[in-house]
């Protein structure tokens, strides 16, 4: 049984979210201050510690990631180079340890959960009917919800999908503005016959379907069963506390309707990597977030999101190992001696 029963009951989960600890983040910034370094220079790094730290302690034992396979009906109009097929059979690459995330996760020293949604049957065209219906899409989000490990200092989410970069830009167009053409991108390859294609679908989705919904009703009529299912994951974690890193564009639009439930929806998350997918860097600038990396990844899988993992425990041990001023004596630029 799913564990939220109605749209309502996901509604107040979404709109009732614990708040970051602003008390752990001025103790982490007052220690910035007097460690053995000129104060910001590691900047970036110094952002990553007080984040994690307004909400779990500075320890990253145990790091997660979880990635979400499902297939979209939308496939239907043309707008993949590659068969849904596909989905599963990389579902099978990542089980036999075959694929890039496999490798990445060990490189992460993060567990890799692969999840696939429904059994890997697709979801309704959205071009002509909703993506999901609402039992459906509850069944999706307390999915991804209880898919998150219980024992977990920091998750980083990521999708399997053939078609999901379009659903994906239907839905920030839904959520956001704007027409097909503002976000499609290139998905696994497309040529130029194929984004127009790709650019018809939103279009004739987003006329279908309009904008004049609540968030998460149109994260169910544009998204998919790995979409919620991420989203459900996101809600979880900021639940539990967990703070959480995104893959790229698909992953990012999945989550986004948490920003438009409440105001800091998205607080416990970063977003890992700038994916080449042409709609992430306007969904990013939407959402008021900076990706870490920007290596011109286009993968998916989860593979910007396990590269960042590295960051935040680097972070982690430079907050938690330097010195500080009053630790050792360090003359300052005029050769007085700034400490003891």
């Amino acid at each position: 049984m799913s564990r939220f029963r109605s749209m309502d009951a996901l509604s107040h989960a979404c709109h009732n979210l614990p708040q970051p600890d602003n008390g752990a983040r001025a103790a982490i910034r007052a220690r910035e201050a007097i460690l053995t370094k000129p104060q910001g220079s590691l900047g970036t790094l110094e952002d990553l510690v007080a984040w994690f730290g307004s909400w779990r302690p500075l320890s990253l034992d145990t790091a997660a990631l979880c990635v979400f396979a499902g297939n979209h009906g939308v496939l239907a109009q043309g707008v993949s180079s590659w068969p849904g097929s596909v989905t599963a059979s990389m579902v099978g690459n990542f089980d036999r340890g075959g694929a890039a995330i496999n490798q990445l996760a060990r490189c992460a020293d993060a567990a890799l959960h692969v999840i696939p949604v429904n059994g890997l049957k697709a979801t309704n065209d959205i071009t002509r009917a909703p993506a999901l219906s609402e039992a459906q899409f509850l069944e999706a989000v307390s999915l991804g919800y209880d898919a998150v490990p219980e024992t977990c200092d920091l998750l980083a989410l990521g999708e399997m999908g053939i078609g999901n970069t379009t659903v994906a830009a239907a839905l920030s167009a839904a959520l956001f503005g704007g027409e097909g053409r503002d976000w499609a991108g290139l998905g696994a390859g497309l040529d130029e016959s194929g984004i127009r294609r790709k650019i018809s679908a939103i279009d004739r989705a987003l006329a279908l379907h309009g904008r004049d919904h609540d968030p998460l009703t149109l994260a169910r009529l544009y998204g998919g069963w790995e979409l919620a299912a991420l989203l459900g994951a996101a809600l979880a974690a900021r639940h539990r506390r967990i703070p959480v890193l995104l893959d790229g564009f698909v992953v990012t639009a999945a989550v986004a309707p948490l920003a438009l439930c409440a105001e800091d929806g998205l607080a416990h998350v970063r977003i890992a990597h700038y994916s080449n997918e042409q709609g992430h860097r306007s969904l990013s600038a939407k959402l008021g977030l900076s990706p870490l990396l920007d290596l011109a990844l286009r993968l998916g899988e989860g593979s910007g999101a396990a590269l960042a993992i590295p960051l935040v425990r680097a972070a982690i041990a430079c907050h938690t190992g330097m010195a500080s001023f009053d630790d050792v004596a360090i003359a300052d630029g005029t050769n007085r001696i700034s400490a003891r």
